[in-house]
């Protein structure tokens, strides 16, 4: 009993051991720490971190816990360390718990036996577990797995893979042969459509995993459904009480399987309208009604009057099931299929979120870890940060995973297109690590991302492959972006400064495009910081100013080719050592030769997308340079 303290939150008892066991720390603080909710914290941290922490929280150095070399030994053994960890797991202790006992004393323990049901969930499964759990499932029910397709997809539509059926997209429109009846996978998503909600709402992602089952002319609704709530209850153990479920309003069929077949109660199914119950991957292509499954976190409050949603505060949704029957065209007429198809998606953090029992899809460990790395860099605590801090370290863990796995796929930092969805982020990343006082003369955002990386393995294993160059083109991007930022900074608050003066309501479309052009900020950035001081930026005056840029630079430039990249060339210069290009043209017209390097409009780079415009450095070449007033080759 010595080993375990009363919480204020019913905790595992294997879970505290591990804490005190690796902390040392005797049990008046760890009950104080545990009330405070700093324990959730201190087990994910070293032990030395840990009491570390904990004694600044307290303002006093908690003694070094004098406990017996045998009694520390069974601490450790509870917590799952050496001999007796097997035991442990599979033993009675397993069901043992700490009761909650808000008259208790600190010191005291009340240790009760439970024996889980059936229908409990497990509270510490492990995302991985989790991906592994549905893909076994649907393996079992005949489905083949594949792995994840590339961010960047073969549909010109779209510009990044925005949902797990999109590399079967020609599947579905009968326009390409199916891998096989059924398929199941896990494929990475990136959204960037609502990014301003990222680190704000518990659940908004840029980047996501997305499971997925598919039929492709084979089982249809019935099937779908009965899968999803068996995988559901049975395998994730949901309190089938708790799950409610919509379907689109004039789909009777779904509603009776859902009803009739499935027991569901009838309060718990809702019919809502296309803008929640009408599915489609973009603006045309493959698109039919859905089904929504949603997870009740108070279920205590009357079902009368829920709507799920609307109410994202008592419900989450967590799988989707798309009756694919149609296809939209450009006027956005439908007509149907030659085959009717199952596309499903649940979406790994939210599930995550549920089983872990965390108030957010931040908090569970497949971006926890992350963000907890940033928070180690700029020493503070997110248990007890700010919300405003926390928001940002939330930002941090997301968009670290974002541009991890989008450079990875060969998307690098650039100012169009999917490089600048990088581009975008990745300074995101920076400027919030700069608000919550990362302060380094060398980049940060690499030694974050090698977390990200380390959690990539069941998603990606490419991700690991690619890690050095993913850590190059961060490091390179985040220097860059660093040595006009401080001065972007500056000026950046002079102008609020100037506009609040004036008791004017917004920063100037030409400001802003000022600090765009000559300081590299995106004018997402300039809105945010302006947001935080309650101003608006004239987003017309910008698009004006951009315009009015481009024709300027059309008309200037012509042809010609851009020779103004003075420091960049000389960067290039000393990474390659001073070696000069061998001229080949007084004895040949043409020649193999080697990219030394390729440099963009922002500098040199490792790698080019398809589309975007850069010079390239030869090691040897039958073109004559421009030089001395003589026009050069082409």
């Amino acid at each position: 009993p010595s080993a375990f303290c009363s919480f204020s939150r019913v905790e595992r008892v294997y879970s505290v051991a591990r804490t005190m066991a690796s902390t040392a720390m005797p049990m008046t603080a760890l009950h104080t720490a545990a009330r405070r909710g700093w324990l959730p914290m201190m087990q994910r941290m070293r032990g030395g971190a840990a009491r570390k922490m904990c004694n600044s929280r307290l303002g006093r150095p908690a003694p070094i816990c004098d406990l017996s070399s045998k009694r520390l030994s069974s601490a450790r053994q509870l917590a799952g360390f050496g001999a007796g960890a097997r035991a442990f797991r599979s033993g009675p202790l397993r069901a043992i718990h700490v009761c909650a006992n808000a008259d208790q004393s600190p010191g005291t323990t009340t240790i009760t036996k439970h024996v889980s049901s059936a229908g409990k969930m497990p509270k510490n499964i492990q995302g991985p577990e989790i991906r592994k759990q549905f893909l076994d499932f649907y393996t079992s029910k005949g489905h083949t797995p594949k792995a994840s397709g590339s961010l960047v997809p073969e549909d010109p539509t779209v510009l990044l893979t925005i949902a797990g059926m999109l590399p079967f997209k020609q599947v579905f429109l009968g326009q390409a042969a199916r891998p096989a009846p059924r398929v199941t996978t896990t494929q990475k998503c990136v959204r960037t459509n609502d990014i301003e909600n990222v680190g704000v709402t518990q659940r908004h992602h840029t980047f996501f995993e997305m499971l997925g089952n598919f039929s492709f002319g084979d089982y249809f609704k019935r099937e779908a459904i009965e899968w999803a709530w068996e995988l559901s209850t049975k395998v994730y153990k949901l309190d089938p009480n708790r799950i409610w479920v919509s379907v689109f309003r004039d789909d009777d069929e779904a509603f009776a399987i859902w009803r009739d077949v499935i027991g569901v109660k009838e309060e718990h199914i809702q019919r809502c309208d296309e803008k929640d119950n009408f599915w489609a991957s973009g603006a045309t292509g493959p698109c039919g009604p859905c089904s929504e499954l949603y997870y009740d976190f108070k279920p205590e409050l009357p079902a009368a009057g829920a709507d799920v949603a609307e109410d994202d505060d008592r419900f989450i949704e967590f799988y989707n099931l798309v009756f694919m029957e149609s296809n939209r065209n450009a006027e956005g007429e439908l007509t149907p299929l030659a085959n009717k198809n199952i596309d499903t998606g649940m979406g790994l953090e939210r599930m995550a979120q549920i089983l872990q029992q965390v108030p957010n899809n931040y908090e569970t460990d497949l971006i926890y870890p992350i963000l907890a790395r940033a928070a180690e860099l700029a020493d503070v605590d997110y248990a007890t940060a700010p919300p405003k801090t926390q928001q940002y370290l939330k930002v941090i863990g997301d968009h670290t995973r974002a541009v991890v796995y989008l450079i990875s796929d060969g998307v690098n930092p650039s100012n169009v297109g999917r490089g600048y969805v990088v581009r975008r982020l990745l300074r995101r990343v920076v400027r919030c690590g700069r608000l919550i006082g990362i302060k380094s003369e060398k980049a940060f955002t690499p030694i974050v991302a090698q977390v990200a990386v380390e959690l990539s393995g069941g998603c990606d294993p490419q991700v690991a492959a690619n890690a050095q160059r993913i850590y190059g083109e961060l490091e390179r991007e985040e220097m860059r972006f660093v040595q006009t930022l401080e001065r972007g900074e500056e000026i950046l608050e002079e102008m609020m400064a100037a506009a609040l003066a004036k008791k004017q309501p917004f920063l100037s479309g030409k400001d802003a495009f000022t600090l765009y052009d000559t300081y590299g900020f995106p004018v997402e950035i300039t809105e945010e910081a302006c947001a935080e001081k309650g101003l608006q930026v004239d987003m017309e005056g910008f698009k004006a100013s951009m315009q009015t840029q481009r024709l300027q630079s059309q008309a200037a430039q012509g042809s010609a080719i851009d020779l103004t990249l003075g420091n960049v060339l000389a960067e290039v210069a000393d990474r390659l050592g001073g070696q000069s290009t061998e001229f080949l043209g007084y004895t040949s017209l043409s020649s193999g030769a080697k990219v030394a390097a390729i440099v963009s409009e922002e500098g040199p780079v490792e790698w080019a997308e398809a589309g975007s415009t850069v010079q390239i450095v030869l090691d040897r070449t039958p073109f004559y340079a421009e030089s001395g007033g003589q026009a050069g080759d082409r």
